[in-house]
Formats: structure tokens, sequence, C-alpha cells
């Protein structure tokens, strides 16, 4: 099974992280207001950037990490999509 770390950019400006096995189906989730609390109303939602991992406990990692970063890193690595949140602190 596939984990995924995936980023969208709200409507507003503001960026969302979350946790997946799934992410067509998550954006789905999203999309139509029963994802994340946080994403309803922010809408359109765009896919900004996934990360592939072989394992949960690695993309949790991954992911909160990511949601550590101040907000200018966070976007240049989504300018730079192909940067790993766990191998590059």
């Amino acid at each position: 099974m596939a984990h995924w770390l995936y980023v969208l950019r709200c409507g507003d400006g503001t960026l969302y992280t979350g946790y997946t096995t799934d992410v067509s189906a998550r954006i789905g989730a999203h999309a139509a207001g029963r994802g994340a609390r946080y994403t309803r109303g922010r809408g359109p939602l765009i896919l900004a950037a996934a990360w592939i991992y072989p394992d949960k406990r690695t993309a949790l990692q991954a992911e909160y990490r990511f949601k550590q970063l101040a907000r200018s890193v966070k976007l240049r690595w989504l300018g730079e999509a192909t940067v790993d949140p766990v191998t590059h602190p």
C-alpha cells in the first residue's frame, strides 16, 4: 500500500497538508466538503504537491516535519516538488 503526504493550495491562499493512502479519493472528499474541517469553504482546492512513502510512519513523519517549516520554506519546496520532507530537513 502506498502512503502519501499531500499539500493543497486553498482558494484563500493558505496551504493544507495531509496524509492519505489514496490521493484522488482524499482530494475528492475535500472538494465535496467531507475532508478536513479546515478545507471546508476554502475552495477551490488545488493539489500543489504529493510525495509517496513506503510506510505510514515515514509519511506521517514527513507530514509533521513539513508542518513545522516556515511558510516561505514550504512555498520554496512546492516550487521544487521533488524535495522530500524526510530526507531534506
